[in-house]
């Protein structure tokens, strides 16, 4: 089989080469996880919750190589790489906290006099298949990884082929836990291979992040198998400026929520609507704040914009900045890639006198591009923000919470915010709608994804 290698986006050198597993190899392993997945969910809930905790404790003994092999392997700054950890504990360990709760039976009492004992558990599906991504690598795959295992179920994990480090790193914690052996394999496999995966071996579930194309390709795999799949694929979220918004908080938190991360996050701001009447000091504030980026290589502590995990994902952003210029629009700040040593930037951007005409309104880019469009009142907001194929997110900045609760009620997105951005509560269900996805992440509907649902009805009295 062919090598992978794990190429520095900054530096262009290689920090690792890994051997691309066949699907024989494939077959071994979901041997041995189902084998273990018998074993596995004999143990009690409140033993399985105790060990996955304790499992818990390499990511904080290994912290510091976990937060390097993020930066080297897809380009974030490492002081921001860091964050991505205290994330994943965050979600970890509210998961751990809830569990018991979010799996006991739900009992059904009304018939309890007349001889019968009927209630409705949450079973564990058996081996699930992961399929992660690189641009939050810890936190997309925990948010499936620990209430898979504290349910009951086993893990075959994929991780992208820019970070598989990490991936294996999910698997040194979680692979052996007390006496169960075998209760996650990372796999470094083709498209290929991981489509017979998925058609021919007995997997129970798939759950998969990343783009809308890819989703559709593991529907026609899942589509083999009666299985109906747990997809995470992106969005293009909006974030609405209202008259009445503290400018100096909403710009600064509408500024990160876009270019955070190169702007490489599915729930990252790609397009911003504002009130006609604070567009320009808006604008100005945002103008400024963009200024103070600062682009270099990630593993100095000054840089807060790493290069691009993608190289040609370049190559599509100025496709439509380009769009958007030959359309109308303008540029107030950036516009283009830069390279850096070997590594390719993409400048944050800002653009205004936009429409949803352009491409940049409408497909999704991955970048630090954010376009700005004046609107009049929250009627259009609306319009505007519920006129994408995607819904993962919006986020109004406003001081009036029936302004929110209106376009929240309206709007065509999985979560909406108040105030803030581009963040995942672990109390509530991480979802979206349209091409964003569907199925649910985190809270108790987190552990629901990963069960199946048994009804007992016994009748006690003959």
């Amino acid at each position: 089989m062919p090598q992978l290698e794990c190429v520095n986006p900054f530096s262009g050198e290689s920090i690792g080469s890994f051997h691309y597993e066949s699907f024989e190899e494939q077959e071994q392993k979901v041997a041995k996880l189902k084998e273990s997945q018998a074993k596995w969910k004999q143990v009690l809930l409140q033993e399985r919750i105790r060990l996955v905790k304790a499992a818990l404790q390499y990511f904080e003994d290994n912290r510091e190589e976990i937060a390097k092999d993020i930066t080297e392997q897809m380009g974030r700054p490492l002081h921001y790489a860091g964050g991505e950890v205290n994330g994943f504990f965050e979600r970890a360990n509210y998961l751990c906290e809830i569990a018991e709760k979010a799996l006991a039976p739900d009992l059904l009492e009304d018939k309890t006099n007349e001889g019968f004992e009927r209630s409705i558990e949450h079973v564990p599906l058996g081996t699930i298949f992961v399929i992660s991504a690189w641009n939050y690598p810890l936190l997309i795959s925990v948010n499936s990884i620990v209430p898979a295992l504290i349910a009951g179920n086993t893990v075959l994990l994929k991780h992208s082929k820019l970070t598989p480090k990490i991936g294996k790193h999910f698997e040194n914690a979680f692979k052996q836990m007390g006496e169960n052996n075998n209760l996650l394999f990372n796999s470094i496999i083709t498209h290929e291979v991981t489509g017979k995966v998925i058609e021919e071996l007995p997997i129970d579930h798939v759950i998969f992040t990343g783009s809308v194309n890819g989703g559709k390709q593991i529907l026609q795999h899942t589509s083999k198998r009666f299985m109906a799949p747990a997809l995470e694929l992106g969005g293009k979220d909006a974030a609405y400026v209202h008259l009445d918004a503290d400018l100096d908080y909403a710009s600064a938190s509408v500024v990160d929520g876009c270019m955070f991360n190169s702007g490489q996050s599915c729930c990252g701001i790609e397009r911003v609507y504002v009130h006609e009447d604070i567009y320009e000091p808006f604008l100005e504030k945002i103008k400024n704040i963009v200024k103070t980026y600062k682009l270099g290589d990630p593993l100095n502590e000054n840089t807060t914009l790493g290069p691009l995990a993608d190289a040609k994902a370049a190559i599509y952003m100025e496709e439509q900045v380009k769009d958007a210029l030959d359309n109308g629009a303008e540029i107030l700040m950036g516009g283009t890639k830069k390279v850096i040593e070997r590594g390719t930037f993409f400048e944050p951007t800002i653009l205004t006198n936009v429409d949803h005409s352009m491409k940049i309104m409408k497909e999704e880019n991955f970048g630090p591009l954010l376009p700005v469009m004046k609107v009049q009142n929250v009627d259009e907001a609306i319009k505007n923000i519920n006129d994408s194929d995607y819904g993962l997110t919006c986020a109004i900045f406003t001081n009036d919470v029936s302004v929110a609760q209106r376009i929240g009620n309206e709007a065509e997105t999985g979560t909406v915010f108040m105030n803030r951005c581009d963040y995942l509560d672990p109390a509530l269900p991480w979802t979206g709608v349209k091409n964003s996805g569907v199925g649910s992440s985190l809270s108790k509907y987190g552990f629901h994804s990963v069960t199946r649902l048994k009804s007992i009805h016994f009748k006690t009295k003959v």
